[in-house]
């Protein structure tokens, strides 16, 4: 009895985190990323898009995820920083010294770690620095370019199967796929 009564109430917390029964959503994630990280501010792909295709300076991009997800694919000429970093390691590993104003955009699966980097940034005095809306999940969704060794590539590490459901089918990939 006791172990049903635990079950039913994991379930029940399971559940109210993304606010359904069939797991993340993209409303879900996204809100709980604005109520988490209300300071933190967002580009969308689209416009992340036009800004890398010349539309305005282009912008340092951090990759925010483990090496796996990046050995996959990632944006082109993106930065990997682990999950988790302090602005201090960002700067320091990288030898950035940045002007406050430097366009910075970050993102990982769908935004979380991203957005916690982003604030983190922001907290140190990055100016213009923001998280890509939907990360690289929405960016490869919307058959935008993503890169292995400077090749493009047509797949994206889905974090894990939970988190994946968000990725299109034909995009997952846990390991590269041979060109």
């Amino acid at each position: 009895m006791r172990a049903m009564v635990l079950l039913l109430i994991t379930s029940v917390g399971v559940l109210g985190l993304f606010g359904c029964g069939s797991g993340p959503t993209w409303k879900s994630i996204k809100d709980r990323i604005r109520r988490e990280f209300p300071d933190v501010s967002h580009m969308s792909a689209e416009e992340l898009d036009r800004v890398l295709d010349g539309e305005g300076p282009a912008p340092l991009l951090l990759d925010v995820r483990q090496p796996e997800e990046f050995a996959v694919s990632h944006l082109k000429g993106a930065i990997r920083v682990d999950p988790g970093s302090s602005a201090e390691q960002v700067f320091e590993t990288f030898d950035l010294d940045l002007d406050p104003d430097t366009p910075i955009v970050a993102y990982c699966s769908v935004g979380y770690r991203s957005s916690e980097l982003v604030s983190k940034l922001a907290a140190h005095g990055a100016r213009n620095v923001k998280n890509l809306d939907g990360s690289i999940f929405e960016w490869a969704n919307a058959g935008l370019e993503v890169e292995r060794e400077g090749h493009r590539v047509h797949e994206v590490h889905p974090f894990d199967e939970e988190w994946g459901v968000l990725l299109k089918d034909e995009l997952r990939a846990y390991e590269p796929r041979p060109r």
